[in-house]
């Protein structure tokens, strides 16, 4: 895909597909990795964001739902936290649209390849709702979002 910019002409890396329900045909439970252009390696940020995408299904899997999606992933910088946002759909047609945020710093980090992870380990829980864990987010749909570090940090300490 080819974009132009006031600096020239530029060519930008696929965008992985979000996986969006089960088929009855057997396929693995996380998406193929994004195809990479001859001679192009995604960078640590580029590949944060498609580890998350991919991991949809693994997310639908973790909350007892049909099908799931990531329409947002941020990652991480030396500024910023990270940044998910799924949303399940159920048997019933009922959604549930949840934000999550992770830990600042760079994306290639070791401990930041734990959010998905650590958003599969929420979902399996049971996915808890404590005042503990929920921080006011403008941006996220319902006005909160769920802190992950500050869920495993009350996790531990259960």
């Amino acid at each position: 895909m080819d974009t132009t910019h006031v600096a020239g002409r530029r060519s930008l890396p696929p965008v992985p597909r979000a996986f969006r329900g089960r088929s009855t045909d057997a396929e693995p439970t996380s998406a193929a990795p994004p195809v990479e252009p001859a001679g192009q390696r995604p960078d640590s940020a580029q590949r944060f964001v498609a580890r998350l995408r991919a991991a949809a299904a693994d997310f639908a899997a973790a909350a007892g739902a049909d099908s799931a999606v990531v329409p947002e992933a941020v990652p991480p910088a030396r500024h910023r936290r990270a940044r998910g946002r799924v949303v399940l759909r159920f048997g019933d047609g009922t959604e549930a649209d949840v934000t999550f945020l992770g830990p600042a710093g760079e994306p290639g980090n070791p401990s930041r390849h734990g959010f998905d992870r650590q958003i599969r380990r929420w979902l399996a829980a049971g996915q808890l709702r404590d005042d503990a864990w929920l921080v006011l987010d403008p941006d996220a749909p319902d006005g909160v979002a769920v802190d992950l570090i500050a869920w495993v940090a009350a996790d531990r300490n259960r």
